[in-house]
């Protein structure tokens, strides 16, 4: 690869889902050689291993874009945990200030990174609701929602206590005709409190469940909210043990504005690659 060792990054993590976090404004990476970088370098045990990577470059209509690379290579329009961790990698770098806006692919984000490691999302508007979706799963129906929060989630519902095999039904649900050609995330939610769900996600890029997926969060408290289990804001236990918090307006329709995500985005380290990374 045509790149000049080493090169700088940051180790984030957002609840449990990792990043690898460089700043690209001076770019470093041939833009067709981004995908497998991101590829090789968020291996696990033989590279610096992480649930994706990403670039901050400039931007003329806010603080800055990101491009963002899950751990397959493939790039994703939106990711919420690694917005957190976007956010206040700008903030505490000087790209700007505790109130920002950055480009992604699903639209303009914008964000307020707190006094502590605490950052707040104002996602873009969620599209696409569907209700009334239904898979089996070992030979049982089972109904499910899909909404797009800036990339698509699955969401199904199961009692507290349910056994879930989330690696196994989680890849049946990610490449089910229903979802193709893009696929999908797939959440699966238990209600477990007042206001209060878990949710462990399938992530479709990780291909595997992940600690924490910030857009399967708020995809999962838009349902149960829907469903009457919820009311905003909601409380999401994630796989990782962290919370999130949810907040929205719902519509008729169905609909949701005002949505928000508000969780933590920690610096882990900082390092400098060397070409042995991508071997």
């Amino acid at each position: 690869m045509a790149i000049d060792f080493p090169v700088s990054f940051t180790k984030m993590s957002g609840a449990g889902n990792d990043f690898i976090i460089i700043d690209h404004r001076i770019p470093l990476i041939p833009e067709d050689e981004q995908s497998e970088f991101a590829k090789r370098l968020c291996r696990r045990m033989f590279s610096v291993g992480a649930d994706g990577l990403i670039l901050l470059e400039n931007s003329d209509a806010a603080d800055f874009r990101w491009r963002f690379y899950n751990a397959d290579g493939s790039v994703a329009e939106m990711c919420g945990n690694g917005a957190r961790c976007a956010a206040r990698f700008a903030f505490v770098n000087g790209i700007a200030g505790a109130s920002m806006s950055f480009e992604t692919l699903a639209g303009i984000i914008e964000a307020e990174v707190r006094e502590d490691e605490t950052v707040r999302l104002r996602m873009t508007a969620p599209h696409d609701f569907r209700t009334g979706l239904s898979v089996m799963l070992d030979g049982q129906e089972r109904s499910l929602s899909f909404v797009n929060t800036g990339v698509p989630h699955a969401v199904l519902f199961f009692d507290e206590g349910d056994e879930l095999r989330v690696r196994e039904w989680g890849k049946f649900v990610r490449f089910h005709p229903l979802f193709q050609p893009a696929g999908t995330n797939v959440n699966f939610v238990q209600k477990i409190g007042e206001n209060t769900i878990r949710v462990r996600t399938y992530e479709r890029g990780v291909e595997d469940e992940t600690m924490a997926c910030g857009t399967g969060a708020v995809a999962s408290a838009l349902f149960a909210a829907l469903s009457g289990l919820t009311g905003s804001p909601v409380a999401v236990a994630t796989s990782g043990g962290e919370r999130l918090t949810i907040l929205f307006d719902l519509q008729e329709g169905p609909g949701a504005d005002n949505v928000s995500l508000q969780g933590p985005a920690r610096l882990i380290y900082n390092g400098k690659l060397t070409a042995e990374a991508l071997f």
